[in-house]
């Protein structure tokens, strides 16, 4: 398969299968499917291979089997396969954001925004595969040297949510090749075919075969546990709720993996006394709305100052307000259905939760007539602390606002979570901004801005929001072992 194949994914099972082992398309060892479902119809896209027990061993010996080589491959090679990567990324924006919108749902222009967000971990990637660095000089006490190297931690296996199907793939897959690490990668059950579309991607890209092994299936246990207890698998790398990241945590702990947790977010969004209002409501839309609210780093809770609380909600109810719905790749669409039923119905408890305790409806949109899987854009105000929309992921275009008069009480309600991966901050005073960013229990913060992803800078969390960071010259580090060589070489 190559990259002309990419259209086809959406239409009709491969002829050899979905399951990419070894460089080659095969059937689930049982020959199993599962449906894939379009969120913006509920239509049946296609069935799907859904990859076994099996398949994952199988997986786990053609990674195991390419890791020497890789290891071995130049670092200017594995830059080189990367960057070819990234360029074919950005010449197939329309037909991999189309794809993303049929299995995802988000509008196009967030579709479109994704693949050159995910295009550009490869670039990052392929930057600091020639960096990785070892050092060589004197112990301090004289009669050896110290040489301290690094090398791929090993196999590496990933599982990736169906928010971003494409970038929280690229986000694992190169840093992990960039090392010399060997991938096995699960995708999310709602979205397989754009994880799919990135290993035909890096195959034409001259990636060998065995390095990237594409797993699609809803017998998600199975193959991840046939992982954890391979002894020859070294790192896992999760994105998704916390919940499940905790049993995970548990697996990964039976053989001392190395791990990382890109877990659960409650982003509280702050709008200061002194903030500059249309600033703010631009930030919030950003932070809210990007991806249709369904972001682990969305703005999830916001502390307006009561002095300025009636002129931001009338213009963030206005934003809101004119939010267009509809299926994501209609003209005009800015908000797409959201992934499937169950998650309506989880953010439509969080909101009906909110008005019985009190809460007002400030704001409103419409959603489209017919099937489809939608939430209406919405803002609420006076929600009382103990409402469930402050204290849960909302993961979806719902707004609550709170007001405060006092910093410090708001840092304390800010800060009352268990989740610590995102926060936002409105001032014009930047040491007010700076002072309250300092003390808030997040790993990120945004100051006068609502998009804080970039590849490269470090992405994660901190509380039960995560473990370890992604991007960055940090994101490398997670697939390199330290070795120190004690060097009987006299110093004089």
């Amino acid at each position: 398969m190559n990259l002309v194949g990419i259209d086809t994914l959406a239409k009709a099972p491969l002829a050899a299968g979905d399951v990419f082992v070894g460089g080659r398309w095969r059937a689930a060892s049982d020959d199993r499917t599962f449906p894939l479902y379009d969120p913006a119809t509920g239509d049946l896209v296609r069935e799907v291979s859904t990859a076994s027990a099996d398949d994952a061993r199988a997986a786990v010996e053609a990674a195991t089997a390419a890791a020497v080589g890789w290891r071995a491959t130049p670092a200017r090679r594995r830059s080189e396969i990367l960057y070819d990567a990234f360029r074919l990324m950005r010449e197939h924006t329309d037909p991999l954001a189309r794809l993303i919108v049929l299995e995802n749902g988000k509008a196009y222009r967030d579709a479109v925004a994704e693949v050159g967000y995910a295009a550009e971990f490869f670039r990052w990637f392929a930057e600091e595969a020639v960096r990785i660095g070892s050092s060589f000089g004197d112990a301090p006490g004289g009669g050896y040297r110290h040489v301290v190297r690094k090398h791929p931690v090993g196999v590496t296996a990933f599982v990736t949510p169906w928010n971003f199907p494409a970038a929280m793939a690229t986000r694992k897959i190169a840093p992990a090749l960039a090392a010399g690490c060997p991938v096995l990668l699960k995708p999310a059950p709602d979205t397989p075919l754009t994880a799919l579309a990135v290993a035909a991607l890096l195959t034409a890209a001259g990636l060998p075969d065995g390095l990237l092994n594409v797993l699609p299936t809803d017998r998600a246990p199975e193959v991840v546990t046939a992982w954890l207890d391979d002894e020859r698998v070294r790192k896992f790398s999760f994105t998704g709720s916390t919940a499940t990241g905790k049993l995970l945590l548990e697996q990964a702990a039976r053989h001392v993996v190395n791990v990382t947790m890109e877990l659960g977010g409650n982003a509280p969004f702050i709008v200061c006394a002194d903030a500059d209002i249309d600033a703010a409501v631009r930030g919030a839309m950003d932070a809210k709305m990007r991806g249709g609210g369904e972001v682990c780093i969305a703005a999830n809770r916001f502390y307006v100052h009561a002095s300025v609380a009636a002129e931001f909600t009338e213009k963030f109810g206005a934003a809101m307000t004119e939010v267009r719905t509809g299926p994501g790749l209609e003209d005009g669409v800015t908000l797409g259905p959201m992934i499937n039923a169950a998650a309506v119905d989880k953010i439509r408890s969080l909101v009906d939760d909110a008005i019985a305790r009190g809460a007002q409806v400030a704001a409103r949109g419409t959603v489209p007539d017919g099937p489809g899987h939608y939430h209406p854009a919405t803002v609420l105000t006076g929600v009382p602390d103990d409402a469930r929309i402050l204290h849960e992921e909302v993961f979806g275009p719902a707004a609550p606002l709170t007001t405060f008069t006092d910093e410090d009480e708001m840092l304390a309600r800010a800060n009352a979570t268990v989740h610590g991966l995102a926060s936002y901050v409105y001032s014009r005073d930047v040491a007010r901004a700076l002072r309250i960013a300092e003390r808030l229990e997040a790993g990120m913060v945004g100051l006068n801005r609502g998009l804080l992803s970039d590849p490269a800078a470090p992405f994660g969390g901190v509380k039960q929001s995560g473990l370890g960071r992604e991007g960055g010259r940090e994101g490398i580090e997670a697939f390199l072992e330290t070795q120190y060589i004690a060097l009987d070489w006299p110093t004089t």
